[in-house]
């Protein structure tokens, strides 16, 4: 038993190793990046023959606190107005749909281009409503927004002169957040979304390797979606899907980092809890529908099979992560129970450098946004441990989500509520689309809140504190993720 408890953990270790190099080489690659300037051809708009026709997609579904928000910001956005049409994809079964009805009506005759496109089913959810929005779309190029994002006036402008390049097939820009110090669950949404959408896009956009439209905030080419088979809603991420379609059909993919789109975060649990599982659900998903025939495509090169493996198993690290803090306890009783083994805890330590690499990568996209110097250097300690600390407590969950994905388990789409607040002045608790229901995994998240507080115990009676910083972050994270689980829906 103690030999299998540690080949396992071995090996949830080396996997963690591998993935943090691989995020260490998306650094080198976005560090290189800022020393190159862009010199991608572009749509000229001081000539009328070169501005292309644009369709906005606004898919929603019981979006009643955000529609006026988001259809007076997508109203301003600067284009000809008679090159851009607007679509409002509304599968909404509430009283959202009257009000959104008027609101358009309003915007209607002001003389902009706005229609309000309505299902009698659900069927394939977001892909399905985007798709059939598709069908009818005047524009070469598709704008995709959700209901919560509020790109700036110029955003079309800024980014739909990219597609003079015929090879390209969507212009991805990054997410901001109205919100991101409401809280600590927000900040710390904000902290990880911050290093995907800084070092890891623009890590592996750089090369040439796979990244990912992130369901909204791009633009894509109309010939490029079709081409690639239009959307399916085979799975919860129909984005991260058809991207990698596309891009195994040799489109070309520009990412703008310096073009920011402003989102708003989810402010309870139950929210961020519903949207992770279906981010990491759906990464899986794709892992089982897409990756064997990357694998098998000789055009593409091993170092993007790499990158590609790692992206699309990316949620499939918190599996391995609770692997590996649910063994530590008895690797710890077992390394103190036999000299034996005292030379393998001495290379297994090695694996540590996988937390170094990490905190060296997070500390670069930390400083782009938030600038260098000694106090915002300590901010970043203290949010590199918080963040680190909850996503642990959110494992049970995720790796939930990402074992119904590897197994093909089918399950809804389920919405992220919005809830239209920036500020601690602004309430949630009248929203009518917060579940009332407390997860199952929350009783699992108390327990190992406690099996960790007994590591703690142990680390005092063993005399062993190699692992006590790790297990105070296991506890923290279980704790804050069932409390906040728990006094959310008091």
């Amino acid at each position: 038993m103690d030999v299998a408890i540690i080949i396992t953990y071995t090996l949830a270790l080396l996997i963690i190793f591998m993935y943090s190099l691989a995020q260490l080489n998306l650094l080198f690659n976005y560090l290189k990046s800022r020393k190159q300037t862009d010199s991608s051809p572009t749509f000229d708009f001081s000539k009328k023959e070169e501005i292309p026709n644009i369709t906005v997609q606004l898919p929603v579904f019981n979006e009643l606190y955000v529609m006026d928000r988001l259809l007076d910001n997508i109203a301003e956005l600067e284009y000809p107005k008679d090159k851009l049409e607007i679509q409002v994809l509304d599968d909404s079964t509430d009283e959202s749909v009257i009000t959104t009805a008027a609101h358009i009506k309003k915007l209607q005759e002001s003389g902009l281009d706005i229609k309000h496109i309505c299902r009698e089913d659900r069927s394939g959810f977001k892909a399905g409503a985007l798709k059939e929005g598709l069908k009818i779309a005047k524009g070469e190029y598709i704008a995709i927004f959700d209901a919560d994002f509020l790109p700036g006036k110029k955003w079309l402008l800024q980014t739909i002169p990219y597609f003079k390049d015929e090879n390209i097939g969507v212009v991805q820009t990054r997410w901001g957040h109205i919100n991101r110090d409401y809280s600590m669950l927000t900040k710390i949404q904000a902290f990880a979304l911050d290093f995907h959408f800084t070092m890891e896009q623009v890590g592996r956009n750089y090369k040439d390797h796979f990244i990912n439209f992130n369901g909204t905030a791009g633009v894509w080419r109309k010939t490029c979606i079709e081409d690639a088979g239009n959307w399916q809603g085979d799975t919860l991420t129909e984005d991260l899907d058809l991207s990698y379609r596309a891009q195994l059909k040799k489109w070309k993919f520009k990412y703008l980092e310096e073009v920011e789109t402003p989102a708003e975060l989810p402010i309870v649990i139950s929210a961020a809890r519903s949207q992770q599982f279906r981010w990491n659900k759906g990464a899986a998903e794709n892992f089982q529908k897409l990756y064997w025939k990357l694998l098998r495509d000789k055009t593409v090169s091993f170092k993007t099979k790499f990158h590609s493996f790692f992206h699309l198993l990316n949620s499939s690290m918190f599996l391995l992560v609770l692997l590996v803090a649910v063994l530590s306890v008895p690797v710890m009783y077992i390394k103190n129970s036999n000299p034996m083994f005292s030379w393998y805890f001495n290379v297994i330590a090695f694996f540590a450098l996988s937390t170094v690499i990490f905190f060296f990568c997070y500390w670069h996209t930390f400083k782009k946004i938030h600038g260098k110097g000694f106090w915002n250097f300590m901010e970043y300690i203290k949010m590199f441990f918080t963040f680190f600390s909850i996503a642990m407590g959110f494992s049970v969950h995720n790796s939930m989500a990402v074992l119904e994905g590897h197994l093909g388990k089918k399950s809804e789409f389920v919405r992220t509520p919005k809830f239209n607040v920036s500020s601690l002045k602004d309430s949630w608790k009248g929203n009518k689309y917060v579940s009332k229901n407390i997860s199952g995994n929350t009783i699992i998240e108390a327990l190992l809140m406690g099996y960790f507080g007994f590591a703690l115990y142990s680390a005092f009676e063993l005399q062993d504190f190699g692992l006590f910083l790790f297990h105070i972050m296991l506890f923290l994270g279980f704790g804050f993720v069932f409390f906040k689980s728990v006094t959310s829906k008091l």
